[in-house]
């Protein structure tokens, strides 16, 4: 179950007096019936939208598997790069407090008490949406870092390999747990900074990333070659081959351009609810 468009939910509190519902110089004299009347819908509309959202909240803090202490796993995970960032506890207010925030919040185990990440470092994670598993017993915070997660200050707090501890070689914060798309752009990354190879031969990615006209020529032709899979009615394991290869050669472009591919993915994800038409007519405004 996904969590979306998530509501900023203010307490709902009832007022002692009729006429701390209207504006100022409203109460006193009640000449402008229309207004008062106008005014007083309106705000009884906006207290039953929050307490109709508030009973929402409350049934789905309900639904929710608590273990004897009263916690479940929060997972807090990278919306546009998919990394974990982090790991911690959470209870129902500290949910409820990432709901209205929209601010990835925690339980503190050995304080108890809540606490929002980034609260003293200001590298809050911004929240686009939550998940819960389908036994309702941890929950998925997904958004968006406003810098390092750790409080080594590496992006993520999952450095640590396996594979390291038992070659028994030390860790790197730089050593992240990326999926395969961040690991080729780490890889090129690498290339970048490394010396000519055997023989003063560089590397296919060195040469790509010194010369720009063999590297735009070889985009269009991995590109057409991709369409050609498609026109000539090709395997699709072809289409996947051609992908791949425009996939890489692209990022080396990134890479040339300092770009990110967090970046592409974001501008992607901002253009989700967007039409085609909408996303061209706003380049264009911005670009005009």
């Amino acid at each position: 179950m996904a969590i979306s468009s998530l509501p900023c939910i203010q307490p709902v509190r009832v007022p002692l007096k009729a006429c701390s519902f209207f504006p100022a110089g409203v109460c006193g004299g009640f000449n402008n019936k229309k207004r008062i009347n106008a005014v007083l819908f309106s705000s009884l509309r906006k207290i039953s939208n929050d307490i109709n959202i508030e009973s929402k909240v409350d049934t789905l803090l309900d639904s929710i598997k608590w273990d004897d202490k009263g916690l479940a796993v929060a997972i807090a995970q990278n919306v546009d790069t998919g990394a974990i960032l982090m790991q911690g506890f959470v209870n129902r207010d500290a949910l409820a407090t990432t709901i209205t925030s929209r601010k990835a919040t925690f339980f503190s185990r050995s304080r108890a008490t809540l606490w929002t990440k980034g609260e003293t470092s200001n590298n809050f994670i911004n929240i686009y949406d939550i998940f819960v598993d389908c036994d309702r017993d941890s929950i998925i915070y997904l958004g968006k870092p406003d810098g390092p997660t750790c409080h080594t200050g590496s992006e993520t707090c999952y450095f640590t390999s396996i594979g390291d501890l038992f070659k028994e070689q030390e860790v790197e914060e730089t050593n992240l747990a990326l999926t395969t798309l961040y690991s080729l752009e780490a890889t090129i990354s690498k290339r970048e900074l490394e010396l000519a190879g055997k023989h003063g031969k560089p590397s296919w990615t060195k040469r790509l990333l010194l010369d720009e006209n063999l590297l735009c020529s070889k985009i269009r032709e991995e590109a057409d070659e991709l369409c050609r899979t498609l026109e000539e009615k090709e395997d699709s394991s072809c289409t996947a081959s051609e992908m791949a290869d425009v996939i890489y050669h692209t990022m080396v472009l990134l890479r040339r351009k300092d770009v990110k591919i967090e970046n592409v993915l974001e501008v992607l994800r901002r253009r989700f609810s967007q039409s085609g038409i909408e996303e061209k007519q706003s380049r264009a405004s911005t670009e005009s």
